[in-house]
Parts: structure tokens; C-alpha cells; sequence
């Protein structure tokens, strides 16, 4: 499921508030514990991080080349 940065906010407002129901759109969530609204954070957080990579928006892990050189001895 790709998710938005609203979806994230919300999420974060949430924990912040205190709260264990989140509300996207017309759809709403109630988490069980505060340990699981921080996984769905989490997840999210991975999720757009996934996007952006997938888009060419975050750069990847830099190549390394590494180049040796002997005078033959």
C-alpha cells in the first residue's frame, strides 16, 4: 500500500495527542497499545522512504572504486 505524508502526520499527531484512533479520509483506526501506532509509524516512515528511492528522489548508497597502483617491485 503506498502511503502520503498526511497519512505520517496523522499518525505522528496522534501519538503526540495521546490517542490510539487515527482518522485518514473516511476511514478510521484504533491501535490496540501506543507500541503499535509507533510500528505504523515506523512502517510508514519505511514506506515513503521505499517511494522516494523508488522515484530517484533519495539518493542510493554511494559506489565506492577503490584503485591500487605498484611500481613492480
Amino acid at each position: 500500500m503506498a502511503h502520503t505524508e498526511d497519512q505520517l502526520t496523522a499518525l505522528e499527531a496522534a501519538l503526540t495527542k495521546g490517542e490510539r484512533r487515527v482518522t485518514f479520509g473516511d476511514k478510521t483506526v484504533e491501535y490496540r497499545t501506543v507500541e503499535e501506532l509507533q510500528a505504523a509509524i515506523d512502517a510508514v516512515k519505511r514506506d515513503l522512504h521505499d517511494q522516494a528511492v523508488a522515484r530517484g528522489l533519495w539518493p542510493k548508497a554511494p559506489r565506492q572504486i577503490r584503485v591500487t597502483t605498484s611500481k613492480g617491485f
